[in-house]
């Protein structure tokens, strides 16, 4: 069994403060102080700890402002309970501070199941996920969520050429090559625009859902789900997107479809505004994804060259792949290979094929 380390604090007037705020909800939760542990961190400021509460266990965040906002987390936690989700729960809150007491939704995530799990288990969990997803789309009331507007969906393709193309590999484009940039961005926000808007979790992807069995007072006990604070209103593709090409594991195109039809099928019959086509519903779907990888591969560059975390960038192979496929595949997307292969073609020969 791992003894994990006790929780250090790089700031301890930070410290004296969750210490305060420990103390006071402590003895409404039987929490045992002894008993904190890291649970986990992800690529923002926050981080989890876990701590002994009577006969279970509860997470706290940690969310420093004004780094982190809390709040939209508890707007938005309150909204996946009404829908019927399984979401972490908030029991305590201190908004302005940034420290929540949540419910514990466990230890195993989607993304370790998935990587060990026989092609049955793969079935069952994406179908859940996929259940949940719709549940979601159908329940959550979009108006009240922040747009996934034109302006956001620009400032995130922004992060590509100034995180990837000019700090992680060094090239400075020609005008030539920013023209053709511009011109694949008003493609894809255009195509991300004309689609149906829904809630979108906007990070639906295995390393943010949990496996969970037999939740008792859950409506929808798996997955549960993480890490939902930038929930938006969004194009109903892009989390099925985000689920079936993800940062960390990736399935051959035939299971892809084979998910993603099935979901298309149950977001008909459930009245959801996809199009009736098949064929455009995926052709959406993969341009919503590329807008999304593109992103990411700005992202993780951040990640690695501003936060000093350099494990993200190990993973940009796999989003050149992803990329380089949609690129190739549609003929107005064409011109975008160009622009890719001098980073794309090294990047995915040494470290990722499909």
């Amino acid at each position: 069994m791992t003894v994990l380390p006790p929780v250090t604090w790089a700031d301890t007037a930070r410290q004296t403060a969750f210490d305060r705020w420990f103390e006071a909800i402590a003895p409404r939760h039987a929490l045992d102080a002894r008993t904190l542990r890291p649970a986990s961190a992800d690529a923002s400021f926050r981080r989890y700890l876990r701590v002994q509460a009577g006969a279970g266990t509860l997470v706290i965040m940690d969310a420093p402002p004004p780094l982190e906002d809390v709040r939209p987390f508890v707007h938005v936690a309150g909204l996946l309970q009404a829908a019927g989700l399984n979401a972490a729960r908030v029991l305590e809150a201190d908004t302005e501070q940034g420290f929540l007491l949540l419910t514990d939704l466990g230890q195993t995530l989607y993304l370790g199941a998935l990587r060990n799990a026989s092609e049955a288990e793969a079935n069952r969990l994406m179908r859940d996920a996929s259940q949940a997803l719709l549940r979601l789309q159908q329940r959550v009331p979009a108006d009240q969520l922040p747009p996934f507007d034109e302006t956001l969906l620009r400032g995130e393709l922004g992060l590509f050429p100034t995180w990837c193309v000019q700090r992680e590999f060094g090239i400075t484009w020609t005008d030539k090559q920013a023209w053709t940039w511009a011109q694949m961005c008003d493609k894809l926000v255009a195509s991300a625009l004309a689609q149906p808007q829904v809630a979108v979790h906007a990070d639906w992807m295995p390393r943010n859902l949990m496996v969970i069995q037999n939740v008792e007072g859950a409506a929808a006990a798996n997955p549960g789900i993480l890490d939902f604070q930038d929930a938006v209103r969004g194009p109903i593709t892009y989390d099925m997107a985000s689920l079936l090409r993800d940062a960390f594991i990736s399935w051959p195109e035939e299971q892809e479809l084979d998910w993603a039809v099935r979901a298309w099928q149950a977001a008909r019959q459930a009245g959801l505004p996809v199009d009736s086509d098949f064929g455009e519903h995926w052709r959406a779907l993969e341009w919503m994804g590329l807008q999304r990888h593109l992103k990411v591969l700005g992202i993780f560059c951040r990640l690695k060259h501003r936060d000093g975390k350099v494990r993200y960038a190990q993973d940009l192979p796999r989003f050149f792949a992803y990329a380089t496929r949609v690129a190739n595949r549609y003929r107005p997307l064409g011109p975008l290979l160009a622009i890719l292969e001098p980073m794309s073609g090294a990047a995915v020969a040494k470290g990722f094929t499909f």
